[in-house]
């Protein structure tokens, strides 16, 4: 795998598979996101690119989508996903977080609607929230801790059926789209020892990247 040879959405899955993390965007780690390494003609244009590659990744079910590094966008594959998860939920699934009284309302009200509906838009789940003015935070806060993700993204679509705009998230439980056990089979493993592992599996591509800048990363 070369600089800049992500061209299409079966290279994207690819890279994720091999790296187990992949942020969209540039990060305090070199060459480690779709942004360096998809070529900048393939953004913005007619032609299907990185933003429109999203979907289809995601829909094969090898990994998932959400804001999970420093609220910032990253492809996550599934073989990862439980180290992060008990990392990021330290043991708590998220009603036993709620009877811990660990949980904000919002969070809780935002939870429980994707979780009735098993999977939601972005923008149907804002206007049952109550469109919030505070909703992107509460739910990027709920994707860092792992409780929802990204399944899909899907688009508006104009009177004579063609697409347009930003697509729109679709938001689930990792639970809903994986199953229970892909996503707990982890948690009894102690938070330093997913540290290790996540920083272990980032640094073996990217061995330049020394221990302290993975660190702030994924904290």
């Amino acid at each position: 795998m070369k600089n800049k040879d992500i061209t299409s959405p079966e290279i994207l899955s690819e890279y994720v598979q091999k790296y187990g993390f992949l942020p969209f965007f540039k990060n305090s780690i070199p060459g480690f996101s779709v942004e360096e390494k998809c070529p900048p003609e393939l953004w913005f244009t007619d032609v299907p690119g990185p933003w429109e590659w999203k979907g289809p990744v995601i829909r094969e079910g090898k990994c998932t989508y959400g804001k999970f590094f420093k609220n910032k966008a990253v492809y996550v594959s599934l073989q990862m996903l439980p180290y992060l998860c008990a990392l990021r939920r330290d043991g708590y699934d998220f009603d036993a977080r709620c009877d811990d009284d660990l949980v904000f309302y919002k969070d809780k009200e935002i939870y429980e609607i994707v979780q009735k509906h098993g999977a939601i838009v972005s923008k149907e789940l804002r206007k049952l929230a109550g469109d919030d003015k505070s909703f992107d935070k509460y739910v990027t806060r709920l994707q860092m801790q792992t409780y929802i993700v990204t399944k899909d993204f899907v688009y508006e679509q104009s009177k004579s059926g063609k697409q347009y705009g930003w697509g729109l998230a679709v938001y689930a439980t990792p639970e809903h789209l994986f199953g229970q056990k892909p996503v707990t089979s982890q948690y009894k493993t102690p938070p330093e020892d997913c540290i290790r592992i996540i920083t272990d599996k980032i640094r073996e591509n990217f061995p330049e990247a020394d221990e302290n800048t993975v660190l702030k990363l994924i904290k």
